[in-house]
């Protein structure tokens, strides 16, 4: 069997691996032939070839397409002109745990437009505190097709649409869709692909699976409705996990108290929500597990993190959290209704995307500082709304945030755009590690010794 793996980025490269180890014939191609990819060919023993390579669809019985290849790439339509099979990595790895000889493990799979990967950590963390061992795969730092190599009891897939969207039989017992807003509208052809992706994670599964949705969310809801599955949903209110009276609450009783969770942000609670029910209702877990991992879990770096502190007194301090992972306005909206009032610095590169979510906050802002190539975009998008400056660097950005923000307040980088205009090669860790170390270089700024619970009616 022969198969082109087009994008040698770090799935790319493992589906390779992965291919070879069960004796396929495998040719690699790139748009790029810079000598890191290059030379990450000859580490797999083969010669790269640089696209356009139609040709040689001609002669493979599978194509692989990288997570960052667009669906509108020319290899693409050539692959469905000619009936060749398109496979991502999470469904090849998919249909090898089926062969599995001591049978398959459970895989837990979460999508969405925001929250993914701390939703993913979470139910890590919660399936841990239950004693199994428990990977983050797919959009993480472990490719599926590396994970169902390692000895445990239960992967949980992150998936994005770039992968689901060249899913057949990738199936998850509990399938968990947080939200949906526009994004990736750079790789998908319209929304309606974008959409159509997302719901692959519930389209696929069986009666005897379970699949769980964000009940504000009409999108969701819709395909919720016509899920195989059996239905669950979460939310604030009015779903089957849900918040009332301090504690998180689901169909058989109380799960957590809000006040023992480490975060308590808005988002943290539908976060923790789905993550409960995908947890519970497969029975992986208790909510005394859940409950264990509520009080540790802090989450993953550049969301929502608080990175310092400046002034003094309780009411005279100023609070600064990096969210360099908010790179769409729909997150940095999120990020938004946790807090007020808010100095908030947005910008970068624009997606193509609308920022009216974020101005729909505006009554939390306190001021903008605009960065990146969508600077004059930020400022002409909150004109009449906040006072709007503009800033060149990202030194300057914090030292113009810091001259606007009054004690009490909190400092938010939630971009709302990419980062590869002023960080190419380092992307939105590079962005809010940046951030960081311009903030911890302001006068009498400290770092906080441990993150405490967020509320926002405790919050300055």
């Amino acid at each position: 069997m022969r198969a082109l793996v087009h994008g040698l980025a770090v799935a790319g490269e493992s589906t390779v691996r992965a291919l070879q180890r069960r004796g396929w014939t495998v040719t690699v191609s790139d748009d790029r032939d810079d000598e890191a990819v290059i030379g990450r060919a000859a580490e797999l023993g083969l010669e790269l070839i640089v696209a356009p390579a139609h040709a040689l669809l001609d002669e493979v019985d599978l194509f692989v397409p990288s997570p960052g290849v667009p669906e509108s790439h020319g290899l693409v339509a050539a692959a469905h002109r000619r009936g060749v099979p398109i496979a991502s990595e999470i469904e090849l790895a998919y249909r090898w745990e089926q062969e599995r000889p001591d049978g398959p493990r459970p895989m837990l799979a979460v999508t969405g437009t925001d929250g993914k990967t701390t939703t993913t950590l979470l139910m890590v963390e919660m399936l841990e505190a239950a004693g199994l061992r428990a990977v983050a795969a797919g959009n993480t730092d472990v490719p599926l097709v590396d994970a169902i190599e390692t000895e445990v009891d239960v992967f949980v897939v992150e998936c994005t649409s770039f992968r689901l969207t060249w899913t057949q039989r990738f199936r998850a017992e509990a399938a968990v869709w947080l939200n949906l807003a526009e994004d990736h509208l750079d790789w998908h052809d319209s929304l309606s692909t974008y959409i159509a992706a997302k719901a692959r994670i519930f389209e696929l599964q069986a009666p005897t699976d379970v699949a769980i949705g964000l009940v504000s969310d009409p999108v969701v809801m819709e395909h919720l409705s016509n899920a195989p599955a059996r239905r669950c949903t979460f939310g604030a209110t009015g779903a089957d996990y849900h918040v009332a009276g301090g504690r998180l609450v689901g169909p058989h009783g109380e799960i957590a108290e809000v006040a023992r969770m480490r975060r308590s942000l808005p988002h943290d609670l539908t976060n923790a929500l789905a993550a409960a029910a995908a947890v519970l209702e497969t029975g992986l877990a208790t909510t005394e597990h859940v409950a264990r991992a509520l009080a540790t879990f802090t989450g993953p770096r550049h969301r929502i993190e608080h990175i310092a502190t400046t002034g003094s007194g309780e009411r005279g301090r100023v609070q600064w959290y990096d969210d360099s992972k908010a790179t769409t306005p729909h997150a940095a909206s999120v990020a938004l209704r946790g807090f007020d009032p808010v100095v908030l610095l947005a910008g970068g590169r624009n997606k193509g995307l609308d920022f009216a979510p974020m101005v729909d906050e505006a009554h939390r802002l306190r001021a903008v500082v605009a960065v990146g190539e969508a600077a004059e975009q930020i400022r002409a998008a909150f004109a009449g709304h906040v006072p709007v400056a503009t800033a060149h660097s990202m030194a300057d950005a914090v030292a113009t945030a810091a001259g606007f923000a009054h004690p009490g307040d909190t400092v938010l980088l939630s971009p709302g755009c990419a980062s590869w205009d002023w960080y190419p090669s380092g992307g939105y860790a590079a962005r809010g590690d940046a951030f960081r170390a311009a903030v911890l270089d302001l006068p009498g700024a400290s770092v906080p010794e441990t993150l405490v619970p967020i509320d926002r009616q405790e919050s300055p």
